[in-house]
């Protein structure tokens, strides 16, 4: 089953998508860092989801190390991405990708708000159990216009 998230922001200033799930992203990130999940569980997505992150000025990811690969579009700001122990600049249009098992963390650098799109596998093994990559996330909000 297809589905369509309709854009209902405004383009380069506040990014945001119909039907799609919101949530504040926490757990060793910085205060007021998001999470949007585009496509995933919820689109029945079988082989990757789509996210779209926000940091506020001066803000930081979490600092992570995953199995799987991710694929990331900054669509604005400019920052840091940390990569193992080298440090990479960043801004809008650069593309990164994060190999599987390298410890990673993006850092805003700016006063201005970063944003990216995140592809990740749409499954991942946990526990050695298949599980939806979106699992488990209660705190997920639907977007309305």
């Amino acid at each position: 089953m297809s589905v369509i998230h309709k854009f209902v922001g405004q383009w380069g200033e506040v990014f945001k998508w119909e039907g799609a799930r919101f949530r504040r992203y926490g757990n060793g990130a910085s205060e007021g860092a998001s999470e949007t999940w585009l496509i995933g569980k919820a689109e029945q997505a079988q082989n990757f989801a789509l996210r779209y992150y926000e940091l506020e000025g001066g803000g930081h990811s979490r600092k992570e190390t995953h199995a799987h690969d991710h694929g990331i579009l900054f669509l604005r700001g400019a920052g840091h991405v940390l990569i193992e122990n080298d440090v990479h600049g960043v801004a809008e249009g650069d593309v990164v990708y994060i190999a599987p098992n390298e410890p990673h963390q993006i850092i805003n650098t700016s006063d201005e708000v970063l944003g990216w799109l995140c592809i990740i596998p749409a499954r991942r093994v946990k526990n050695d159990k298949t599980v939806w990559a979106e699992e488990g996330l209660d705190d997920l909000v639907v977007v309305s216009d």
